[in-house]
């Protein structure tokens, strides 16, 4: 069976893409620095029989656990030493790079991994507003932040859209609500991917964030706005609605990863030539989570 076929004139090799799609996702672990070191985490886990090896040169607390399937009956896990996150998902907060110090706001907060990774690339210092809506969603996000003992957070439940426009900010994180199929793998029984459900409503609702969140920021703020989907609609589509609306630039996603520049044009749709500098994260060539990011500045 071919799985999202719709997406085979922009997905490069898509025969690899395919195959990607027959594997499980792997475990990927992140190192919580505020909490103890790598090297001693390593130890720790080999120690146990864990193999783990380090996916990047650069960035030496993201970890491979290929054989790891219960990451969270850990001790390590429960002492908040590691958090198991989507090696993509981790490079969000990598690719926005609040600097110590900073008022920073995430949008949509829950479940709480990538809010404790930018508190420690702050080294908790200075505050992050953590917003997440729903109440059911609020409580495993004040567990996550309090097993990875992140201090310098405060929550909000806030729609995203609606956030109070009494504060600017200086770094502002968008991980939109989208359709997730960067998520998919046809394992477990799955017979094939949600078509798209509810897209429209979900687009209205991005393109109303990514104002929202340009609107908070402070004159030479940046913003990333991220998806876990393939849809440009969902991508390239609301971050050109935000080109179009306000005076926004385009910075380029600084990571250490393999990725695809955003797309010009889709269906007869042509979007900004700036949309080049977003990215695009395929799981055949990162072997995690489809991903979308666009790293968005506030002109002085």
């Amino acid at each position: 069976m071919i799985f999202f076929e719709y997406y085979k004139d922009i997905i490069p090799d898509f025969s690899s893409f395919q195959e990607s799609l027959k594997y499980p996702l792997p475990t990927h672990l992140r190192i919580n620095l505020l909490k103890t070191e790598p090297s001693d985490l390593i130890t720790r886990l080999e120690a146990q029989g864990i193999s783990v090896r380090r996916v990047s040169d650069e960035h030496g607390t993201l970890l491979l656990a290929p054989e790891l399937t219960s990451p969270g009956k850990l001790l390590e896990y429960v002492q908040g030493h590691i958090h198991p996150q989507a090696l993509t998902s981790s490079l969000v907060s990598i690719a926005l790079r609040p600097k110590p110090g900073s008022l920073v706001l995430d949008m949509c907060a829950a479940p709480g991994g990538k809010t404790a990774h930018l508190a420690q690339i702050m080294d908790q210092a200075g505050l992050i507003i953590a917003n997440e809506l729903y109440p059911s969603r609020q409580i495993p996000l004040a567990h996550t932040l309090g097993r990875l003992g992140v201090l310098n957070t405060i929550l909000t439940g806030y729609q995203a859209q609606e956030f109070p426009l009494k504060q600017r900010l200086d770094f502002i994180l968008a991980d939109a609500p989208c359709t997730g199929e960067g998520r998919f793998r046809a394992t477990a029984g799955k017979t094939g991917p949600r078509e798209g459900q509810g897209r429209a409503r979900l687009v209205e609702l991005q393109r109303k964030i990514l104002l929202r969140g340009f609107d908070l920021l402070r004159a030479e703020g940046k913003m990333v706005y991220a998806t876990c989907t393939y849809h440009p609609e969902e991508n390239e589509g609301p971050v050109n609605f935000l080109l179009e609306n306000r005076p926004a630039e385009l910075l380029p996603i600084d990571v250490d990863f393999e990725y695809e520049a955003g797309l010009t044009e889709w269906k007869g749709t042509r979007y900004d030539s700036r949309l080049r500098r977003a990215a695009r994260f395929y799981p055949h060539h990162i072997d995690s989570v489809g991903f979308f990011m666009a790293k968005i500045g506030r002109p002085a």
